[in-house]
């Protein structure tokens, strides 16, 4: 693929949190700073970046086989 090519594809980031204490400002300095990453190591187009932030529940994410609500609530 030639190099513009590359520069004209629209980038989409989706980044995926524990949903909790996470503040308004906190998710605008997400979506800033994944932008200006992409900016700054693949020249992309800021105006043309995408970033969506997903909350998933404690419930709905795992680890280890077991998920977060469960670890949270110690052995058992």
């Amino acid at each position: 693929m030639h190099n513009d090519k590359l520069q004209e594809t629209t980038p989409d980031i989706n980044i995926r949190i524990i949903r909790g204490p996470v503040s308004a400002e906190q998710k605008a300095a997400l979506i800033e700073g994944a932008t200006t990453l992409l900016v700054e190591v693949l020249g992309k187009n800021p105006q043309t970046t995408v970033v969506v932030i997903d909350e998933v529940s404690e419930e709905n994410w795992g680890i280890a086989g077991k998920t977060v609500a469960a670890r949270k609530r110690g052995p058992g």
